[in-house]
């Protein structure tokens, strides 16, 4: 009996490698890595909230305009940028954007960054060929390193602002250093946008406005007309090129 129980144990053993295996070569992750993130309390389904991320795989997401998907890998139960620590590539690299659109929402994401590293959060997103990246069309919520940033910037385009707009409040602004996690939340609600970290709201601004489109059309976006001017669209998660970790991203879309 005692040699039955050890053949059986081992194949037992034998099987979850090799589902593991499977599970790698699918480009997933082993659920049991990822027990204590990405996933919705009762509460969270009761008030309609929908989770974006499975923590195993790229399923609800693609890439923008169907661009090459090898900058994106799955890491510590996140979705991961693959790029290099102190670099910020080219605007144009692959984001991964949601097969869903949203109109009125409230979206929360979890997300660490590597030293000197530049990424985003964008929204409102139109995908279409005409467009060769996410941010010609929607608003970026700001992820930066600011402290380690090898470049002068400017207040507009630091974490937590609505980039090349609005400005985080930095009076009351809370980045945690980097290889911790930051949790970023952004309220959609007609023309009312709300930019939040962790815990604390340090950017609120009325879209489409005389003087939004006044603030727009003086700055960089006056070179695309279309930035910012959808009511419907997809969200994004940048690929600048650099590491970028992303996890616990969930959406509760809000009535009209």
């Amino acid at each position: 009996m005692k040699t039955r129980t050890w053949v059986l144990l081992m194949a037992c053993a034998a099987g979850v490698a090799i589902t593991g295996l499977q599970a790698e070569l699918r480009g997933e992750q082993p659920e049991a890595n990822c027990a204590n993130v990405n996933l919705l309390s009762p509460a969270e389904q009761s008030a309609g909230w929908l989770l974006l991320f499975d923590g195993k795989s790229t399923a609800g997401w693609h890439v923008y305009n169907k661009q090459d998907t090898k900058s994106w890998a799955i890491d510590e139960c996140s979705l991961k940028t693959t790029g290099t620590e102190n670099n910020y590539g080219s605007d144009k690299r692959p984001d991964l954007v949601t097969d869903r659109e949203f109109t009125n929402f409230e979206l929360v994401v979890d997300w660490k960054g590597s030293k000197g590293g530049n990424s985003g959060i964008i929204y409102g997103i139109v995908e279409d060929p005409k467009y060769e990246a996410p941010w010609m069309t929607g608003p970026e919520y700001q992820l930066l390193d600011d402290a380690g940033f090898q470049k002068k910037v400017e207040p507009y385009q630091k974490a937590g602002s609505n980039y090349g707009m609005q400005p985080p409040n930095e009076a009351i602004k809370i980045l945690k250093p980097i290889g911790e996690w930051n949790t970023t939340r952004i309220v959609v609600k007609g023309t009312h946008v709300e930019h939040w970290l962790n815990g604390r709201k340090i950017v609120e601004f009325e879209r489409w406005t005389p003087e939004w489109k006044a603030e727009r059309d003086a700055g960089k976006w006056k070179e695309y007309p279309d930035y910012g001017m959808a009511k419907t669209g997809r969200i994004a998660l940048q690929d600048h090129g650099s590491v970028f970790w992303f996890r616990n991203v969930k959406i509760r879309p809000l009535a009209d």
